[in-house]
């Protein structure tokens, strides 16, 4: 689980960023758009078979399943037909409505069992209602007395929200992160508390008392399994953002007959953003007491990425511009 939050690609910050770099219309943009929902999709499945690598099989697992392959149905059967309003207030509603009813069921079945409660995690839900909702678009004239639609999401004040609302959970995500201090090596603290212990008995031994040592305090999870120093630990993180950039490397070999190498070279490396799908499943990753120099790799590995989306899209621009100067040519 700790590996599988560093792996799906942020749909929302690449969607943006490409819309923004003015590559909405581009053949690789149309294809990305797929490839990266469903890369978050897969993410929200695995984690019921994560769940039970964890915890076992409990019959609350499949409790959980029941409904998870009812809204893949839904997502389905009834894709952009659902007719409700979609500005900002009334999306916050939805989202508030899905929480509401998700903890609801997760405090009513600690009641139950309070080891294994019937956890319904938000993001599939929140993920099929998107995909049934329609689009809404308004008609307006422009300056020039040409009658347009413009999507009612790609409005300013739509955008803003959006924005402050990421904003705002991505704070959220590095709040609940766990405390860093210690992960490379025992803190200082816990050096000074053994130091007194072998002090003190080497006073007793040499009074002839009857020695008796203090048991040493319990070092949290994190110091005990501490084995790395920094170094180590930025090699790792290294490597694993390697590895999982190189995953995402895949679509280069497909599509031949679609698209010039440029093109499957840019929707390869438009995959490799990282962002709030990662982030939520970080948060279900610490809740379940997975810890150590393991969450720290694979969370800065995912910081990592974000902050190379920038350079990523830069990458892809050049790509892309490449292609159609030389099909101008």
């Amino acid at each position: 689980m700790a590996s599988r939050f560093a792996a799906p690609t942020s749909a929302g910050i690449l969607f943006s960023m490409l819309v923004a770099a003015g590559l909405g219309a581009t053949w690789m943009f149309k294809k990305i758009r797929i490839l990266a929902i469903f890369d978050d999709l897969d993410t929200v499945l695995l984690m019921i078979p994560l769940k039970m690598l964890l915890v076992g099989w409990r019959w609350q697992l499949g409790v959980v399943v029941a409904p998870m392959l009812a809204l893949l149905w839904a997502a389905w059967r009834y894709l952009h037909k659902l007719r409700i309003p979609i500005t900002w207030p009334w999306v916050i509603s939805y989202a508030f409505i899905i929480t509401l009813i998700s903890e609801a069921i997760y405090y009513s079945s600690k009641l139950i069992d309070e080891v294994v409660p019937i956890h319904i995690e938000v993001l599939l839900p929140a993920f099929v209602l998107g995909c049934m909702i329609v689009r809404k678009h308004v008609a307006f004239k422009n300056e020039k007395g040409v009658e347009v639609e413009e999507d009612i999401v790609e409005k300013p004040l739509e955008k803003r929200v959006a924005l402050f609302i990421s904003i705002v959970f991505m704070v959220l995500v590095g709040l609940s992160m766990p405390a860093m201090v210690g992960i490379a090596g025992p803190s200082s603290e816990v050096n000074e508390i053994d130091q007194k212990i072998v002090d003190a008995y080497i006073v007793d031994e040499a009074a002839g008392a009857p020695v008796e040592l203090t048991p040493q305090p319990k070092i949290s999870p994190n110091l005990e399994s501490a084995s790395m120093s920094w170094g180590w630990i930025i090699i790792h993180v290294l490597i694993v953002t390697l590895l999982s950039n190189l995953g995402k490397m895949f679509p280069l070999v497909c599509y031949r007959k679609e698209a010039h190498w440029k093109e499957r070279l840019a929707l390869a490396i438009g995959m490799f953003p990282r962002g709030e799908v990662g982030a939520g499943v970080l948060i279900i990753s610490i809740s379940y007491g997975i810890g150590g120099p393991m969450i720290t790799i694979a969370m800065l590995s995912l910081a990592l990425n974000l902050l190379l989306t920038g350079g990523f899209i830069y990458v892809v621009t050049k790509l892309l511009n490449s292609v159609e100067n030389k099909a101008i040519a």
